[in-house]
């Protein structure tokens, strides 16, 4: 008996460690909180940041260019192998040197190094302007991933909206649903009954707003899952995460008070792309100047050695006589580079220079087409909240009017195709108002967007 009472709570704990995890993940977040996740979440801002990283290397590698460069080569090989003298026999005296055969001796192997050791000393502003654009390279990529991170808000920002409004939708059209349905059901049992109370248009007209209805239900429970689904991605906690959201509906957000004016000039100094507009000039330039200075030679300075050993061949103590292959030196230098195609190099400065005024016509459309850009979506926002006002009203009335309707259908005093019109009208209505919240907030946040705030 007492095994099978441990057996049943352990069976009770088993059932607990299963529901618990279930329940301790579930989440509630709000607009915010969805966005803050999504920003940390997303692989695209991840991919930017990257992208920032590997440009920053590039200018390590342009500054390294001022620091010390080894150049060694180390191999091994073959020389002809002698022994004694200089001169024939190994005599002291005479004039004809040895003649031992092509190869006096037979072979020798043959170990040789050279090193060369430099430091450039002055390169003509090549280092400093390649580091500029490098720097340069780095601003714009950071551009980039502002550009990255206003993308993800903004899909946020539709996903969450989306959802809200496909929910509430959802929720109307329900009850719009069940009261064409009990109204439905009276013309129903009217027309059974004979009773005279319903004619069979009546039917008709009802079946007709039915399958209209279900139309529009079942297109908002897709949206509805495919936003929230959507918003489950972009916030990162997975498909099959228990996410839901903290409003309890979709509701307009507060009208803008900035002025047209300032959010223009806003625009123009915040906006992430003029911002990369001014790096991508000061890179060019640097560019430009870059290739101009690969025309004159680098001056450096350094240690210049060579090591040659043939373990068959007698080493010659004599400083007239130079001997390749077993010889030992050393020396510090100072000298002048060139290496430079003079053709190529004037066809690589036009070509930057006709990408730097690319560059300058792309800056003057920006100038001018950001702003528009703000005034697309500032006039699209107040439209919107303008819109917002009438369609609050009429649907408000088409309410009013559907449940006066039906009160007055189920008194007998009202027709069902009137019935019919009235909930169809309130339906509409309805749907467009939560459509229009919908494109009012997004509108806000394009706009705010298009000004150069993240969030």
């Amino acid at each position: 008996m007492k095994k099978k009472k441990i057996s049943v709570l352990s069976n009770c704990f088993l059932l607990l460690a299963l529901v618990i995890p279930a329940a301790a993940f579930a989440q509630t977040v709000n607009l915010q909180q969805a966005v803050q996740m999504g920003l940390h979440a997303d692989p695209r801002v991840k991919e930017r940041e990257q992208l920032v990283e590997s440009a920053r290397a590039l200018l390590e590698e342009a500054q390294a260019k001022d620091g010390w460069r080894l150049n060694a080569n180390l191999f091994v090989g073959l020389a002809p192998a002698v022994s004694g003298g200089f001169y024939q026999g190994g005599a002291t005296s005479g004039t004809t040197p040895r003649t031992d055969g092509p190869f006096p001796g037979g072979l020798s192997d043959w170990t040789s190094l050279q090193v060369a050791l430099i430091k450039p000393l002055f390169t003509f502003g090549k280092i400093r302007h390649y580091s500029e654009a490098a720097q340069g390279n780095i601003d714009v990529k950071r551009g980039d991933v502002r550009i990255s991170k206003a993308d993800t808000v903004m899909d946020v920002k539709r996903a969450y909206y989306g959802y809200l409004t496909a929910r509430d939708t959802r929720r109307f059209l329900e009850d719009v649903q069940s009261r064409l349905e009990d109204a439905l059901n009276r013309v129903s049992r009217n027309l059974k009954d004979d009773n005279g109370e319903s004619k069979q248009s009546d039917l008709y007209a009802m079946q007709a707003a039915r399958g209209l209805l279900g139309k529009y239900l079942s297109q908002a429970k897709a949206i509805e899952k495919i936003s929230l689904n959507g918003l489950k991605v972009l916030t990162g906690v997975g498909m099959d995460a228990d996410l839901q959201v903290a409003d309890d509906s979709l509701t307009p957000v507060a009208l803008p008070k900035d002025g047209l004016a300032e959010l223009q000039s806003k625009a123009l100094q915040d906006r992430p792309e003029m911002t990369q507009l001014e790096a991508g000039l000061r890179a060019r330039r640097a560019l430009v100047a870059a290739k101009k200075s690969d025309k004159y030679p680098n001056v450096y300075a350094g240690i210049v050695g060579t090591a040659n050993y043939a373990s068959r061949r007698d080493r010659l103590n004599n400083p007239y006589v130079y001997d390749p292959f077993n010889s030992v030196g050393a020396t510090p230098v100072v000298g002048v580079k060139w290496d430079m195609e003079f053709d190529l190099a004037d066809a690589k400065v036009a070509g930057e220079q006709a990408e730097l005024e690319a560059l300058n016509y792309k800056n003057q459309y920006a100038q001018a087409g950001i702003p528009f850009q703000v005034s697309e979506a500032y006039q699209h926002v107040h439209a919107d909240y303008a819109g917002l006002q009438y369609l609050a009203e009429g649907a408000a009335a088409a309410r009013r009017w559907m449940i006066s309707a039906l009160a007055d259908f189920n008194a007998g005093l009202e027709p069902a195709n009137k019935v019919a019109d009235a909930l169809k009208t309130y339906a509409l209505t309805q749907a467009e108002y939560l459509r229009t919240v919908n494109d009012y907030n997004m509108n806000v946040a394009q706009m705010y967007r298009a000004a150069g705030e993240l969030e």
